[in-house]
């Protein structure tokens, strides 16, 4: 991935999401939100930790090997407690107040591009929190938790209108989590889509090559974002008629969430 679309997807993104926090009302920050024992106001704070994550990243020393984007996103079930502090110390120290949590959002903002821009945007390998990451796999990560949290606070405040997240933000962490599952189950005998943004053959089983595939899965974009990060279960929603699934093998439940 090219590091200088990745981190404008990132960028578009974290400005649209800042622009329609700023304008939810007060009320809302001290509710629930969908993330259990977080609040809407956690939730915002951990838009600032998103960017400070950049700001904690730096160019490897030479030698050091990249790990896969797909590789970085295996190490999220295990930073989850170190993730979850780190996001209630960011809220706790704005008193979970709005303007401060903003404030937050802000100056870890102008921190992350300030770490960009004095780097540059060449596609060097990073040391970062967890494991060493090209810098353009590790934007796309930043693109994902955009999109991802985007959601999760529309869903929070649903009185809302939605956060408009550009199009291309969500396209493009559409499309890096359909890749990263057809990188996990390779194969040809199933046709995940997202419309409008990808699809995907995965799964290994007999090869399909023209037609109409025997075994296909659609779905809307926000639900592959909330299946791929564990908001919601292939079977719930399976239950639930959301997903279109049609064949033997079109079940994804062996290979969710993705992070």
């Amino acid at each position: 991935m090219d590091p200088a679309t990745a981190w404008a997807a990132y960028r578009s993104g974290h400005e649209a999401l800042r622009g329609w926090l700023a304008e939810l009302p007060p009320e809302h920050w001290a509710g629930p939100s969908v993330l259990p024992g977080w609040t809407v106001a956690d939730l915002a704070a951990h838009v600032a930790l998103v960017a400070d994550s950049v700001t904690a990243t730096e160019a490897a020393p030479r030698g050091v090997a990249a790990r896969s984007l797909s590789d970085y996103l295996t190490t999220y079930a295990g930073a989850a407690a170190d993730l979850s502090e780190r996001t209630l110390a960011i809220a706790a120290a704005a008193a979970h107040d709005k303007d401060r949590v903003l404030a937050a959002v802000d100056d870890r903002f102008e921190a992350s591009a300030a770490t960009v821009d004095a780097r540059g945007l060449d596609d060097v390998v990073l040391t970062t929190r967890r494991v060493p990451a090209r810098q353009g796999d590790y934007l796309l990560t930043r693109v994902i938790e955009i999109a991802v949290h985007a959601d999760d606070l529309a869903r929070s405040v649903p009185s809302a209108d939605p956060p408009a997240i550009p199009r291309d933000t969500i396209r493009l962490a559409v499309r890096t989590l359909l890749d990263v599952l057809a990188d996990r189950a390779p194969g040809r005998s199933v046709e995940v889509r997202v419309a409008p943004f990808a699809a995907v053959q995965c799964i290994e089983g007999p090869r399909h090559t023209r037609g109409t595939p025997p075994n296909t899965v659609d779905l809307t974009p926000p639900l592959w974002l909330r299946l791929a990060g564990g908001r919601t279960t292939w079977a719930a929603e399976i239950a639930a008629g959301t997903v279109l699934a049609s064949g033997q093998r079109a079940d994804l439940s062996a290979h969710l969430p993705l992070f």
